[in-house]
């Protein structure tokens, strides 16, 4: 008898994109939430935040997530990014326009990389934690790309070509404020204690609390109104204007 099996029962499946983060796993609580079993995806692809790998791990464990895969994907190769090259991470900045952390096309070859899975898997779901009210200058972070690669994916699988079923594209958290989805994430018992946002961690995995990704996470939990239990460096800035 097949124990995990029973456990799922007849519950579909869905490929959750799981980097590690704050937002991957309040998208994850809410796809199990709905009814899905959560078959999670984690990509090893050169970031220089590696530690949120390890995150993504303690994360499956405690949230009882059977199916976890690690990708390997060389991103590096390109560059063009302050996380996959050797550029420095803003620290205490205001970004305007395109932040040189945006990791070329990244939304997309993941995305890519689970809809393979999910027509592996005959599941017809797949959610990432994407958000254009915090995120707004990353181009694959906006509503219209969300949908147009929800279009192109009905247009590329076997199951979707021949009708057996319609492939959708969940961004739960896309219009949400980072306060908003911590007030959600804490209602669904999220511990973001096991969870990491810094795109420029020390050598023990701390959050250095200055870059653009520490401090919206600091913002959002002070406007929360809620502790951070995030691991911060004993020098970083956790004061966030």
């Amino acid at each position: 008898m097949c124990e995990y099996c029973d456990m799922i029962g007849d519950k579909p499946k869905a490929v959750v994109l799981l980097s590690g983060g704050l937002d991957s796993v309040t998208a994850l609580a809410i796809a199990r939430e709905q009814g899905y079993e959560p078959c999670a995806l984690t990509f090893r692809y050169g970031q220089r935040h590696a530690v949120e790998i390890e995150a993504a791990t303690r994360i499956v464990e405690a949230m009882h997530v059977h199916d976890h895969k690690i990708v390997d994907i060389d991103l590096t190769v390109f560059g063009g990014s302050a996380l996959t090259a050797d550029i420095p991470v803003p620290k205490n900045q205001e970004s305007s326009g395109i932040p040189i952390t945006y990791v070329p096309a990244r939304n997309t070859v993941f995305l890519s990389f689970a809809l393979a899975y999910a027509e592996v898997l005959g599941a017809y779901d797949i959610f990432v934690g994407v958000n254009a009210i915090d995120y707004s200058g990353y181009p694959d972070c906006r509503p219209a790309y969300i949908e147009a690669f929800e279009t192109m994916a009905n247009l590329a699988t076997r199951s979707t070509v021949e009708g057996t079923a319609k492939l959708r594209i969940h961004a739960p958290l896309i219009e949400m404020s980072k306060a908003d989805i911590i007030r959600e994430g804490t209602r669904l018992g999220v511990d973001y204690g096991l969870t990491t946002s810094c795109y420029d961690p020390d050598s023990e995995g701390r959050a250095c609390g200055e870059c653009d990704a520490c401090r919206l996470r600091l913002k959002g939990f002070r406007e929360a109104g809620l502790p951070d239990p995030g691991r911060y460096a004993k020098s970083a800035n956790r004061a966030v204007a």
